[in-house]
Order: C-alpha cells, then structure tokens, then sequence
C-alpha cells in the first residue's frame, strides 16, 4: 500500500513540474532532465511513469483539464443564480488571476498547441479536448444567458464561448510578449464589456447625463 502511495506521489510531481516547468519554458526548450530535477525525482522514475515527453505532454494537458475544472467549478461566480452573472463573474475572475507572476496564470494547454499542433498530434488533441470541456461550460451559460437577454441575436452560444477562450489565450500570449500583464487586464476589460454589450446589461447612468 505504501509503495502504491509513493508511486501516486511521485507520479503527480512529476505532472506538477511538468506544468510549471513547460509553462516557464515551453514545451519544446523543456526536457527530461528539467521536468526530474523540477521534481526531485530520478529519470528512472520518469521512465518508470511515462514512455517518453509526448506521453508527459499528454497526460500533463489531462491533469491541468482536471485542475482548471477544480478552480473554476469552486469559484464564487459559480453561485450566482443569473447566468449573465456568472459570465460577467467568470471575466472578473480571470482579471484577478492576472496579479499572479506570468507562468502562473497562462494555460499550459495553449502553450503546448502552439509548439506541438503539427508534430505531436496527441498532444494538440489531448490539448483540443481539455479546451474545448472547458468552453462546453462556459457555452452552457451562455446559452441559458442567450436566452433570458438575447433571445433574437444571430449569434450561437458555441460561438461566444469560443470568443471568450480565444480573447484569454490572445491575452496571455500578450502578456508574455510584453513580459507584463496590463495588455491581457485591458484586453478582458474589454470583452467584459462586449458580453454586456451582446447580452443587454444595463449600463449604469453617467452624473450629469441628460434626460
């Protein structure tokens, strides 16, 4: 039984150095030798869990699907009863990620898809099914937002959930771009407003406005 334990443990430090290590790096310029070291663990171990890098990379994309889900479905937006809400909350939570340091708050996911999206087919799909679970939620509220404030509009709830992932992963490759997140803040404050926009949110009087 103990064995077993130490070789969970041992398993899940190497997909957490994983995560950070690749997040830090890349997936490309991250080796074996990294993601060990990282871990503390020899590359025996290594061997011992996973065939080579791409299985890493695909069970590292799982394990971050898994992480994400936790987070999110665990946030305070997700207790909000009106579903634009939870949008409008789901937005404002992902700006406060931000104040974390850069590899910290960017998606593993989109950075290994970026590398690998021709060379390692099973991770950019092990990559596309993590992000697209994590989009059917969002779509779900949009969905139901759609249809309390936006029952005419041509648009598809698929497709919002899709501008919402694509905004944040634009956003992050800003972010390190410019080795600073104040683009990837001004970037989401924007797509706040734009699902106020599409989804009918009042917008609170101005002082001195006339009537």
């Amino acid at each position: 039984m103990k064995r077993s334990r130490d070789k969970e443990a041992t398993r899940a430090k190497l997909l957490d150095a994983a995560r950070d290590t690749i997040r830090t790096k890349g997936y490309t310029a991250t080796t074996v030798d990294d993601i060990c070291a990282a871990a503390g663990v020899s590359k025996g171990s290594f061997f011992h869990h996973f065939d080579n890098k791409e299985h890493l990379g695909v069970e590292a994309a799982r394990q971050f699907g898994a992480m994400a889900a936790g987070i999110f479905g665990s946030a305070p937006y997700r207790s909000l009863p009106d579903p634009r809400d939870r949008l409008l909350g789901y937005v404002d939570f992902r700006i406060a990620m931000l104040e974390a340091e850069i590899p910290q708050f960017t998606c593993l996911l989109g950075t290994m898809v970026q590398e690998v999206y021709t060379t390692h087919p099973e991770v950019r799909s092990a990559c596309d099914e993590q992000m697209s679970e994590h989009v059917a939620e969002l779509v779900a509220d949009v969905e139901a937002a759609r249809k309390l404030y936006a029952p005419a509009a041509d648009w598809t709830a698929e497709s919002v959930g899709y501008f919402i992932q694509t905004v944040l992963q634009g956003a992050f490759i800003f972010a390190k771009a410019k080795d600073d997140s104040r683009i990837a803040r001004e970037s989401l404050a924007h797509l706040r407003r734009y699902l106020e926009l599409i989804l009918d949110y009042p917008v609170p009087e101005r002082k001195g406005a006339k009537k």
